[in-house]
């Protein structure tokens, strides 16, 4: 069911402005796994930090799959998949199947791809207006940012 734009809201400067904010956690990961190279800490937080967003990502999604009526079912089968996936490689990660740089690596991937689902709400009318140019960096942002924090980990563990 597609919502004309004026009922579906559109996303304002509060959003915008606390989204970016957002980045700040993973920014100090980063610089965590540069500085203090011999510590797990900046690691481990980047990787349950992009675990929660991808989580809240979802949850979001939930929320537009209770207002949309007849896509209600695939819409809240995509809501569950980034949590379903974090999990995945939390548990790949705890049972050492996983290095943590690799799980860092797939756990940026997951996020920047969870832009693909994000167009399909703006296209089927589930989004508010501006979704994509608020999505769009914040995604790109966590997901690079957490893609970094993998490669500077399994540098320093070599």
């Amino acid at each position: 069911m597609t919502e004309p734009a004026s009922a579906r809201g559109s996303v304002g400067e509060s959003p915008l402005i606390l989204g970016y904010a957002g980045l700040f956690p993973q920014i100090a990961a980063v610089a965590t796994c540069v500085f203090a190279a011999d510590s797990d800490v900046g690691p481990m937080f980047a990787f349950a930090y992009a675990a929660l967003i991808l989580s809240f990502l979802g949850g979001i999604w939930w929320g537009f799959a209770m207002r949309s009526g007849s896509d209600q079912g695939r819409i809240a089968t995509m809501a569950v998949l980034p949590s379903l996936f974090g999990a995945l490689l939390i548990l790949l990660s705890i049972a050492h199947i996983l290095p943590l740089g690799l799980a860092l690596v797939l756990m940026g991937s997951a996020v920047i791809m969870t832009l693909l689902i994000d167009r399909r709400l703006v296209d089927a009318g589930c989004a508010p207006v501006g979704w994509m140019a608020l999505r769009v960096p914040l995604s790109i942002g966590l997901g690079g940012l957490t893609i970094l924090c993998g490669i500077v980990c399994s540098l320093s563990v070599s």
